[in-house]
């Protein structure tokens, strides 16, 4: 009578924490409400499914407890009963699998217009690239990387000279204006997650991995790394700042390109005299 006590407590009290509970997703701020509604889903049917599990055990340990003078049937077999529960957990996972299989063909289906911005991952820190006036990446290699080529740009490449460098800083992007993340990591695995915005992708060296959204308020959400990736893993933070189109036009004015931090500067002695 304890155990089947308990058992329904722990289904009574996982329904309390839900409903009280002060953990709640942050304020979404990207198109990706279906990914919300995904989770809920698949939180409804594992919920449903929990609780009549636990209190179908509960039942059985109070119904099927011992008392003196009854004794066990043995029935190992029920053929009934296995295709019951095989066409019901069958039922269970296509219903969870089927909205999150229309999610993902969403996610990585890129609209026409969506403008790449490139995310270079590397122990500890976030960088990026955005297209200069041509509206075109240039290309890119990690046996390129350098301390003067920190993201590995072609500098053979005239698509890559106008591209805009932002190196270990925050990025920012406009307000509900889509935009195609590429994924690149120049060392080991991370994950690129801004959890306001729904959207998260690991980052695998040699690939490039990709998704898109389109960020639907403006202002400063963190960026965290969603992989292990060392033991600066912690702090691998940043930040996207989302803005309006004059605000993000007046922080673009104010970007060096790739031409521009690659040009080699000129030394001169202090008295004027060419060395």
């Amino acid at each position: 009578m304890a155990v089947a006590l308990i058992l329904v407590l722990v289904v009574v009290g996982s329904i309390l924490f839900h409903i009280l509970s002060p953990w709640w997703w942050s304020p979404i701020a990207s198109n990706w409400n279906y990914i919300d509604h995904t989770l809920v889903i698949t939180f409804w049917i594992t919920g449903i499914v929990f609780a009549a599990v636990v209190l179908f055990m509960a039942y059985c340990v109070f119904r099927f407890r011992h008392r003196e003078g009854v004794k066990a049937d043995y029935n190992p077999e029920n053929k009934k009963l296995e295709w019951w529960l095989t066409i019901v957990t069958a039922v269970g996972v296509a219903a969870m699998l089927a909205p999150g299989l229309y999610v993902w063909s969403q996610f990585i289906t890129v609209p026409d217009d969506a403008t790449e911005v490139e995310v270079v991952a590397q122990q500890w820190q976030w960088s990026y690239r955005l297209p200069g006036e041509d509206g075109r990446l240039g290309k890119s290699d990690s046996r390129l990387v350098s301390y003067e080529n920190p993201l590995g740009i072609d500098p053979d490449d005239p698509n890559g000279q106008d591209d805009v460098v932002i190196e270990a800083a925050d990025l920012h992007l406009p307000q509900d204006k889509p935009v195609k993340m590429l994924l690149r990591s120049i060392d080991v695995l991370h994950d690129f997650y801004v959890p306001e915005f729904r959207a998260k992708m690991d980052m695998v060296p040699g690939m490039i991995t990709y998704f898109w959204f389109t960020p639907t308020r403006t202002g400063t959400f963190e960026v965290l790394c969603a992989e292990l990736c060392g033991t600066g893993h912690s702090y691998m933070r940043g930040f996207v700042v989302v803005d309006t189109d004059e605000d993000y036009e007046a922080w673009l004015e104010g970007q060096s390109t790739f031409a521009q931090l690659s040009a080699p500067s000129t030394l001169g002695s202090a008295d004027g005299v060419e060395p």
